[in-house]
């Protein structure tokens, strides 16, 4: 248990301990049934109903960024004016307390919220971030989200030749490892800039999906090496970090946003597999005015018929298995 959770979420958690492993055991069911149940509908369905396990109309995927602590010690991007520090001065201590938000707050109060309304997420984790915050990294998973690569560090990923970004991409997922003792099998690069060989990297890896494509609101499958590779769509425009910090949003005009967003895709989804894809930062989202507006949204899309919240690892099993996925041709 993180020695950042008040006394109360201490106390919540150790009570919970019986019951956060059942859910975790849960979700490894879960996501078996899933695969049991797509390759069924291979052999029958293909009517309306068909699209998600359960005959779900539409499924919510969340992202939920753990970076606070695998900051560059200075010039990260941060609310505060940027300056030239000199050489002499080896770290940005008021930025570096933004980001520490993150884990001593947004992280804890979004478990928290996820918790009330039976949510799992998805947790991109730079390695460097979960390596010196093990006991949050682990909490994390023992509520029964899904750990996901994010990188060791904040580095330009793309301009790698391939050895260094083979090395890379094997650091970051052995740190998340070590800290969780969860395999990434997701992947996100920093601001979803990817190289010429981070999806063939990915795959020899043993990585299913990566998300760094916002071209579909809905999963597909590219060809990697031969072999099927999970797209599970990214997004900017339901994302925290490009609205509240990047646009200067309220959390009210995040939350007609995000609104606005789920009522054309749930209208759409009658007809069609649709996924809605929405982005919390651990220092953005996890603030309490933030965590206020989730609620609402939690609240409201719960509210809808036939609407299932997916961790991404289990909509890539169970895109892959699906007859009716999309495939397309990696865009250039």
């Amino acid at each position: 248990m993180s020695a950042d959770l008040t006394p109360r979420r201490r106390f919540l958690a150790q009570a919970a301990t019986g019951a956060v492993a059942g859910a975790a055991a849960l979700a490894v069911g879960a996501a078996g049934a899933a695969d049991a149940l797509a390759g069924a509908q291979a052999q029958t369905a293909t009517a309306p109903g068909a699209f998600w396990p359960d005959g779900a109309r539409m499924v919510i995927s969340i992202s939920m960024q753990f970076e606070a602590g695998g900051q560059p010690p200075k010039g990260a991007d941060s609310p505060f004016p940027k300056i030239d520090f000199p050489a002499s001065i080896k770290s940005d201590p008021v930025a570096n307390t933004w980001f520490a938000y993150g884990y001593r707050e947004g992280v804890p109060r979004m478990l928290d919220l996820w918790d009330k309304h039976g949510v799992k997420v998805t947790s991109h984790m730079i390695g460097e971030a979960a390596q010196r915050h093990p006991e949050l990294a682990r909490e994390i998973v023992k509520r029964g989200h899904e750990a996901s690569g994010h990188g060791p560090r904040w580095s330009s990923q793309y301009a790698m030749n391939r050895n260094d970004e083979r090395a890379f991409l094997i650091a970051g997922r052995d740190m998340v490892q070590a800290a969780t003792g969860e395999r990434t099998v997701g992947y996100n690069c920093n601001w979803l800039r990817r190289g010429p060989n981070t999806l063939s990297l990915l795959q020899e890896l043993g990585f299913a999906y990566h998300i760094d494509d916002v071209s579909r609101d809905e999963p597909f499958i590219e060809q990697v090496n031969g072999k099927d590779f999970v797209v599970v769509p990214y997004t900017l425009r339901n994302n925290d970090i490009v609205l509240i910090e990047g646009r200067n949003y309220s959390p009210q005009q995040f939350l007609d946003q995000i609104k606005g967003e789920f009522d054309q895709l749930y209208e759409e989804a009658g007809k069609r597999r649709r996924m809605m894809s929405i982005s919390a930062h651990d220092r953005i989202s996890g603030t309490p005015q933030m965590v206020r507006v989730w609620d609402e949204f939690l609240t409201y899309a719960r509210s809808k018929a036939g609407v299932a919240f997916m961790r991404k690892d289990d909509i890539a099993r169970y895109a892959l298995a699906s007859p009716l996925t999309l495939r397309e041709q990696e865009t250039i």
